[in-house]
């Protein structure tokens, strides 16, 4: 490029190509959500997909403990903020999944004030429920319609995250259906 003629145009061109770059970003728009969330920043979230959808009032055997989604009783269980302090029918429970409920579940091995701890997460918070589950992997497992997360700890920072991630998150098949009026504990 010997002239400063060439030179400019040269870079008139790549600007006005990179401006044209821009122009259809900007007119495209952002990328179409997709219906898998994000699980970019909570170490340990596991995703599982093809999750069937069908009612059943048999035993259903799923592949996870606590289960993660599949067919499922019509019947949910409530998930206003609910604690039940007994094992729940899982049935039931992947119903409220379904729903966007995150279920938080809890072997023997954790004690009285982490359950409370766990209890004041849920106690009066919408689309949460808990209940005990003795044999799961992890001591605490948080559970949402296809994705879940064990952890050892009630100070674990994957709790807090997991709520507000997938508490009626984008994994929801049935957003906004109601958690009221489901089985009590």
């Amino acid at each position: 490029m010997g002239d400063g003629r060439s030179a400019w145009t040269f870079c008139a061109r790549v600007v006005g190509v990179g401006l044209a770059g821009l122009l259809m970003l900007a007119a495209c728009g952002a990328p179409p959500p997709t219906d898998e969330p994000s699980d970019e920043g909570i170490k340990g979230v596991q995703t599982y997909g093809d999750l069937s959808r069908g009612h059943t009032e048999d035993p259903v055997d799923y592949p996870q403990s606590p289960p993660v989604g599949g067919d499922h009783n019509p019947v949910w269980l409530d998930c206003t903020g609910t604690v039940f302090t007994e094992p729940v029918e899982n049935e039931n429970a992947v119903h409220s999944l379904e729903h966007g409920a995150v279920w938080i579940t809890y072997d023997d091995s954790v004690d009285d004030q982490d359950v409370a701890t766990l209890a004041a997460l849920v106690d009066g918070h919408p689309y949460t429920l808990m209940s005990p589950y003795p044999d799961q992997e992890a001591p605490i497992t948080l559970t949402a319609w296809g994705v879940q997360l064990g952890v050892d700890s009630v100070d674990d920072p994957g709790i807090a995250e997991f709520l507000t991630t997938y508490r009626q998150g984008p994994q929801t098949p049935e957003p906004g259906a109601t958690c009221e009026s489901g089985i009590m504990p």
